[in-house]
């Protein structure tokens, strides 16, 4: 369960931006959009929030920003040798920030335990990095390390609640590789959960979203049903979905195919099957009618590669982030998408949405809390900034957040020069 993220100079985001999930005062869709946490870490969450912007405001960045965090966790310590570099850009409009590290910071609930973990980075160090634990409600400081520029190596804390072979793990933690990771692969079993979070429980998605081949696994694995269930609520019209596998032939491969890139294929792909998926449509007569997967629209396209890891999150309490969700869908697809994690029948588990979108239609107070609104826009340095709804303090139940925004009340919007032309 997602608390907090914050990140500063990481491309276009130059100064600290927090993002929160925690519930603000108001009092409106309590029994939907908002959860409890356990004890002793309770907290009042969120199930979604919604970012809206320009084009080139900084919302990819934003959702970017997290995903480059949870790939250095999980791939620091395990492919990475003592000359790569991390996948970091710091804000490079600045002077100031240019040669500076970037910072992430995350605040997450897992297994009733709440754990605030960040770092910061250039492209060939860890600067620092540390870890504070709340497994009763109180702070414990597990570990910490700061980057000495003039002695050039690290300052180490590491506390006496960390248990294991610490010394073994700090004396094991390349400069661009993390301690978390580091101790992990080392068997750190205190630290695993907190990299399972990483690994099992925060997906993040771009534009494109997921390939359809999860949800073809998940038909294979025996949720079928729960699959077309998603598709016919959302009313695509298909009975039922087919998938047909055939092993890799390379005497179908082009005869014009240079040699070299041929047997790379061959190489590469083995024995590997092809996988085909088909829908199934009823015709008037009343005969199934086949069609390939490409063959659908669009949004038919992305909804079906949407539906396993959508569910898939949902019985497994994930915190989902998405970028530009309505691409490609209608406005009650989008809605429909959100509405299922506003369902406590649905999201028994407390999965939470984040997701950046230009949908307006969603943007009113039946659908999402004035607290699960975000703006992201660009200053005049073009750094990108992102700020709540909340700031604005819109009037519960009254005010017309679509409208509002659309007029130009909460920024966020793009400004469009009108030129003469000749």
């Amino acid at each position: 369960m997602l608390i907090e993220f914050t990140v500063a100079n990481f491309q276009a985001l130059r100064d600290p931006q927090r993002f929160s999930l925690v519930k603000g005062t108001g009092t409106e869709l309590l029994g939907t959009n908002v959860f409890h946490s356990p004890e002793p870490n309770e907290f009042e969450l969120l199930r979604s929030a919604a970012i809206y912007g320009p084009n080139a405001s900084g919302k990819t960045t934003f959702i970017r920003a997290l995903s480059t965090m949870r790939k250095i966790v999980l791939e620091s310590a395990t492919v990475r040798t003592a000359g790569d570099k991390l996948p970091v850009t710091p804000f490079l409009l600045s002077q100031e920030t240019r040669e500076s590290p970037s910072e992430f910071e995350l605040s997450f609930l897992h297994e009733d335990v709440r754990y605030q973990y960040g770092f910061s980075a250039t492209a060939h160090r860890i600067h620092d990095e540390w870890l504070f634990a709340y497994p009763k409600g109180r702070p414990q400081r597990w570990f910490q390390r700061a980057w000495n520029s003039e002695a050039g190596t690290h300052e180490w804390y590491l506390g006496d609640k960390l248990e294991g072979e610490k010394q073994v793990w700090q004396k094991s933690t390349r400069d661009n590789a993390l301690f978390l990771s580091t101790a992990v692969n080392l068997n750190a079993k205190q630290l695993q959960p907190i990299h399972d979070w990483f690994s099992t429980h925060l997906r993040v998605a771009g534009v494109g979203g997921w390939s359809p081949h999860f949800s073809a696994q998940e038909c294979e694995s025996g949720k079928k049903e729960r699959i077309l269930q998603f598709l016919q609520a959302a009313d695509l019209a298909i009975k039922d979905v087919l998938i047909q596998k055939s092993p890799f032939d390379a005497r179908k491969l082009p005869d014009d195919l240079p040699e070299p890139f041929k047997q790379t294929l061959i190489s590469d792909i083995g024995d590997k099957e092809f996988v085909e998926l088909k829908t199934i449509h009823q015709a008037d007569d009343g005969r199934d009618i086949a069609f390939d997967l490409e063959a659908e629209s669009a949004g038919t396209q992305k909804l079906f590669a949407f539906a396993g890891p959508w569910l898939d999150a949902l019985d497994k309490g994930c915190t989902v982030f998405i970028d530009e969700l309505n691409n490609s869908l209608h406005p009650t697809l989008v809605r429909f998408l959100v509405q299922l994690f506003h369902d406590p029948a649905h999201n028994n588990k407390n999965a939470q949405l984040v997701f950046t979108t230009h949908e307006t239609s969603i943007l009113n107070q039946d659908v999402l809390r004035r607290d699960q609104v975000w703006f992201c826009e660009r200053d005049q340095a073009q750094a990108a900034r992102i700020y709540p709804l909340s700031d604005f303090s819109p009037r519960k139940g009254r005010e017309n957040l679509e409208l509002a925004y659309l007029s130009g009340r909460y920024g966020a919007l793009p400004f469009i020069r009108h030129r003469k032309t000749a």
